[in-house]
């Protein structure tokens, strides 16, 4: 399972479109591509746009049968049906979501620590995202990576799914997959240099 988190400020300028638009018309091709789940995680914008972004992101991949999340707002999930929330550390507790959503609402959690990721099955989420599993810049705000061993100790721990993240890129990716993970999860190895089609065929180990 993919699962791509965006930041649109990472993609290649694109001279005929917006920003917003570009971001768009990525994820479409992403899902197009295989792309199991998107999380829209354009933190800076005004909710009007998140909604937008998340409204069409939703219509474009609808063919693809891809999951879209949109991070932290669960308003914004609230207000699109089938559009599932992703709930950091800082977020809204799972269980306080889950309590006034039910089952109708698809829950993912960002874990850092086993306590964290047994805590998320415990409230209720539907997946977590487990890392950082290597050393990421983007990652170091929440210290150090926490190993391969650590993800190999709460995939056995728990039942619901676990997605890798933090620093997995073509040099090591099998490194996580081959502990039990339920796959990846990451920005900058979807949003780097290169069609999204091919990267996604060697991740899912497909003939290219």
């Amino acid at each position: 399972m993919l699962y791509l988190i965006t930041d649109r400020r990472k993609l290649a300028p694109r001279a005929s479109l917006t920003e917003i638009d570009a971001l768009i018309d990525f994820l479409t091709s992403a899902a197009a591509s295989g792309v199991d789940m998107i999380q829209i995680r354009e933190r800076d914008l005004p909710t009007r746009d998140l909604y937008y972004i998340t409204k069409r992101v939703l219509e474009s991949t609808e063919p693809f049968q891809t999951r879209i999340f949109v991070n932290d707002r669960v308003d914004v999930a609230a207000a699109l049906p089938g559009v599932g929330v992703h709930l950091t550390t800082r977020s809204l507790p799972v269980r306080i979501v889950r309590a006034i959503f039910g089952d109708s609402l698809k829950i993912g959690a960002s874990t850092h620590t086993l306590e964290e990721v047994k805590r998320a099955e415990y409230e209720g989420a539907d997946f977590a995202v487990f890392g950082p599993v290597f050393d990421t810049e983007s990652k170091r705000g929440y210290g150090s990576p926490v190993g391969v061993e650590a993800l190999r100790q709460a995939v056995s721990e728990v039942s619901i799914p676990v997605l890798a993240l933090g620093g997995i890129g073509l040099n090591n990716f099998k490194e996580v997959l081959d502990v039990g993970c339920a796959g990846l999860a990451g920005i900058s190895i979807f949003a780097g240099d290169g069609a999204v089609a091919a990267l996604v065929r060697r991740l899912k180990g497909l003939p290219g």
